[in-house]
C-alpha cells in the first residue's frame, strides 16, 4: 500500500479521470503504482510513456528479458508491485 494519497477510480474527475483513462481504467481499476500519480495527472501520463517506451519500444532485448530485468530490479528494491 502507498503512503502517497491516491485518488480512487470513482473519484477522479477532469485530468485526473482523463490520465486514469490512458492508465486503463476502462477495465475498472487502476493499479496503485500508476494511482499513486493521480495527484499530478501529467506525471502518470509521462509514467506511461516511459512504461510504454522502455518495455514495448525498439530495443535488443526481447519481451521477456525485459520483463526478467523488472523483476530483478523489483525484488531488489523490495517492491512488491
Amino acid at each position: 500500500m502507498s503512503w502517497i494519497k491516491i485518488i480512487p477510480l470513482d473519484e477522479a474527475e477532469g485530468d485526473v479521470a482523463r490520465a486514469y483513462a490512458v492508465a486503463g481504467a476502462s477495465r475498472g481499476r487502476v493499479s496503485n503504482i500508476l494511482a499513486v500519480h493521480g495527484v499530478r495527472p501529467k506525471v502518470l501520463e509521462a509514467h506511461l510513456a516511459l512504461y510504454r517506451a522502455v518495455m514495448f519500444g525498439e530495443s535488443e532485448l526481447s519481451r521477456a528479458e525485459r520483463e526478467t530485468v523488472a523483476v530483478a530490479v523489483s525484488s531488489a528494491n523490495e517492491c512488491f508491485y
